[in-house]
């Protein structure tokens, strides 16, 4: 018997290969703003494009996390950032080829294509959960569910920064080549760096699966896959607890990806501030929230996911409310901060109660919760910039207000899912 790794080896190269592949949410931010000066594009149609990538992120989240319960986490992750890789090589090369002359409105279904596949490296994010979560023992799982979340979701926001600094001196095409070079070397190193959970590994040396189950116990994992693919999503999709904190991660992780794709359109549009400046105002929003994303994992081992989830969409709330009023540029940063601070710490809380309410399927129910709360990252910005482009200029505040309802309607959930019985045990660290 040979188990390579430790829980954080495990830890380490699921963090890697998601933050590889969820840098893809920030590419069609600013990009979609240099396109647009050619392609002339309505607003709704800017918020489509740059919710491409979130629709794939999403949707393929829910399949590949419920993969991991079947075979460890290499393969489904291997798989989704070589897929991401394939569309970012298409878009380098539309870029070099069309750009500028060549890119018209009637490339616009192809430029949907190509930020589908990109988008492909988001959906790491499920297999990546459910893959630490096997490593590690549940009195740990909120801080490690935290660090690798936080940390891949740095990812969105360096590149929110780096990318309209690249493209002001590199041009489109040469920054696409650049991400592409650094997307091919972050897949080689997970493909070198990743390890599965103790039990995948002793399936994979032929042990048989109670005989792994004993064995990956004495080595310290906690939690184990229910069966096969089908069962491990059925099994989750029939526990009432998966579908609340599915409509609670909508707000708050599908929140987080809507506000990194439609803030670079927002800034620019509403107060006029030139790209890079934009882009770094993004940058603040993304890496403020995923910082708080790993703190909110120690806050939830501690507090329990129930009350640090209340607390921070409180928070997003308040964000929210003066976000949707605001028409100055300093109140609107500090709103900005406000609603990444809340986001961050509730998606930590979101992942903190996964393994909990629903220990009998992590991967099913990993994949359902980040796979269709994601969706709220491609279902967003379009509505977004349909009330921008039904009030005109002042639009662009007003359409904040569609987070508060979501804040209040995802407060009353987390009320429901309080008195659920697996959720409503104290945690391990409670004080």
């Amino acid at each position: 018997m040979e188990i390579k790794g430790k829980p954080r080896d495990g830890l380490i190269g699921a963090t890697l290969g998601f933050f590889i592949g969820f840098a893809a949410v920030a590419l069609f931010g600013p990009t979609a703003n240099k396109l647009n000066d050619i392609m002339h594009l309505a607003p709704v149609a800017i918020g489509f494009l740059v919710a491409m990538p979130s629709l794939s992120g999403s949707l393929l989240r829910i399949p590949f996390a419920a993969w991991v319960d079947t075979t460890g986490g290499r393969k489904p992750f291997l798989i989704l950032l070589v897929t991401s890789i394939i569309g970012m090589a298409g878009l380098t090369l539309l870029m070099f080829l069309k750009y500028p002359a060549g890119i018209t409105p009637g490339l616009l279904p192809l430029l949907f294509l190509l930020g589908l596949l990109c988008g492909s490296g988001i959906a790491t994010f499920s297999p990546g959960i459910a893959q630490v979560s096997y490593w590690f023992p549940r009195r740990a799982q909120g801080s490690a569910l935290g660090t690798f979340a936080g940390v891949g979701n740095l990812a969105p926001g360096i590149f929110s920064l780096l990318l309209p600094i690249a493209l002001a001196g590199l041009g489109i095409a040469r920054s696409y080549l650049v991400w592409l070079i650094f997307l091919v070397i972050g897949t080689a190193l997970y493909f070198l760096l990743g390890r599965n959970a103790p039990y995948f590994q002793l399936k994979a040396q032929g042990y048989a699966d109670d005989q792994a189950r004993v064995e990956a116990a004495v080595h310290g994992q906690e939690i184990f896959p229910s069966g096969r693919l089908k069962d491990s999503l059925v099994r989750s999709a029939r526990t009432p607890e998966t579908w609340l904190l599915v409509a609670i991660y909508f707000t708050t992780f599908g929140g987080f990806l809507a506000m990194t794709a439609w803030l670079p359109t927002y800034w620019k549009a509403f107060f006029g501030v030139p790209a890079v400046a934009a882009g770094a105002l993004t940058a603040l929003y993304s890496i403020f929230a995923s910082l708080s994303r790993v703190a909110g994992g120690s806050i939830s081992d501690r507090l329990g996911g129930v009350p640090t989830l209340l607390l921070a969409l409180a928070i997003t709330g308040v964000g929210a409310l003066v976000m949707s009023f605001s028409h100055q540029y300093g109140l609107s940063i500090a709103a900005e901060v406000l609603m990444a601070a809340g986001m961050g710490v509730s998606n930590a809380a979101v992942f903190k109660l996964v393994p909990q309410a629903v220990p009998q399927a992590v991967g099913g129910a990993s994949g359902w919760v980040g796979g269709l709360g994601a969706f709220g990252g491609f279902m967003i910005p379009p509505l977004l910039g349909a009330i921008a482009a039904s009030q005109g200029a002042t639009g662009y505040p007003e359409g904040f207000a569609l987070f508060i309802g979501l804040t209040l309607l995802s407060l009353v959930l987390t009320l429901v899912l309080r008195r659920r019985p697996g959720v409503a045990r104290k945690p391990a660290l409670a004080a």
